[in-house]
């Protein structure tokens, strides 16, 4: 079954039609940036140009980097303030006649590597972090999703939360070198491992790119692996979750 799934980060949105029954990517990726306001509907509509682009028919799973609850927007995160209490869900239905399903964009990588990747048939506590503007986690107990599972907003010294201090946003605003990153991202593993006592860490995200160059810097007990599927998985994991989660965004009688 083809389904669209679509990866909103800070800096671009990414969609790609994906095979939900063996995750297989099948087209090449078709990125935007994401619009400098980061405002809803300047960003809804950069979401229909992707729908366009692919020529799609049908629902449309999308990864979303913030809390997400019953497909509404709790907390603004790297995105506008006005996204608050945003159901988006029904927004991006709206905009682009499509039936969306909106999950958080780790919780959704999460997905993909749980199904597909290094995660699949791994039992205990799985937590899923990826490295972006931000740092996504998504959480899985025997395989099945713990949503919203968002340990980047724990807060860290000074910094509201410790994503601020740790992600790769914070590497390029201060011109880190990748090490002295590299030992920031350690701490915020040391903060999962002792307040979760997971079983395995999945390391996502676009700066997963670059693990051969700074694993060796991580070192806490719990084993931490690299996502196979990389930047893509917040993409296969999307269109996975369209069909089986609920929260689909429902069609107005005129659309």
């Amino acid at each position: 079954m083809e389904i669209l799934g679509i990866d909103i980060g800070g800096s671009g949105i990414k969609g790609a039609l994906v095979n939900a029954e063996t995750g297989e990517m099948l087209t090449e990726r078709y990125r935007i940036a994401t619009p400098k306001s980061k405002k809803p509907n300047d960003m809804a509509q950069v979401v229909a140009e992707i729908v366009e682009h692919f020529n799609y028919s049908g629902p449309v799973g999308c990864g979303f980097p913030s809390i997400v609850k019953n497909g509404v927007c709790m907390s603004a995160g790297n995105l506008h303030p006005s996204w608050v209490g945003v159901n988006i869900d029904e927004l991006f239905t709206e905009t682009t006649g499509h039936e969306f399903t909106v999950l958080n964009d780790a919780d959704a990588a999460g997905y993909a590597s749980m199904n597909y990747g290094v995660g699949k048939g791994k039992g205990g506590l799985v937590i899923m972090t990826t490295i972006g503007t931000g740092l996504g986690s998504g959480a899985f107990f025997n395989g099945v999703l713990i949503p919203n599972f968002e340990l980047g907003q724990i807060p860290y010294k000074k910094y509201k939360k410790i994503e601020k201090w740790a992600a790769a946003s914070a590497k390029d605003r201060e011109d880190l070198s990748l090490e002295k990153w590299a030992k920031r991202f350690n701490k915020f593993l040391e903060y999962v491992e002792l307040i979760v006592s997971p079983d395995l860490i999945i390391v996502g995200g676009g700066t997963s790119k670059k693990w051969e160059e700074f694993s060796h810097l991580i070192n806490i007990e719990t084993e931490v692996v690299k996502a196979e599927l990389m930047n893509h998985a917040g993409i296969i994991g999307a269109a996975v979750a369209c069909l089986r989660e609920q929260h689909h965004g429902h069609l107005s009688a005129k659309g």
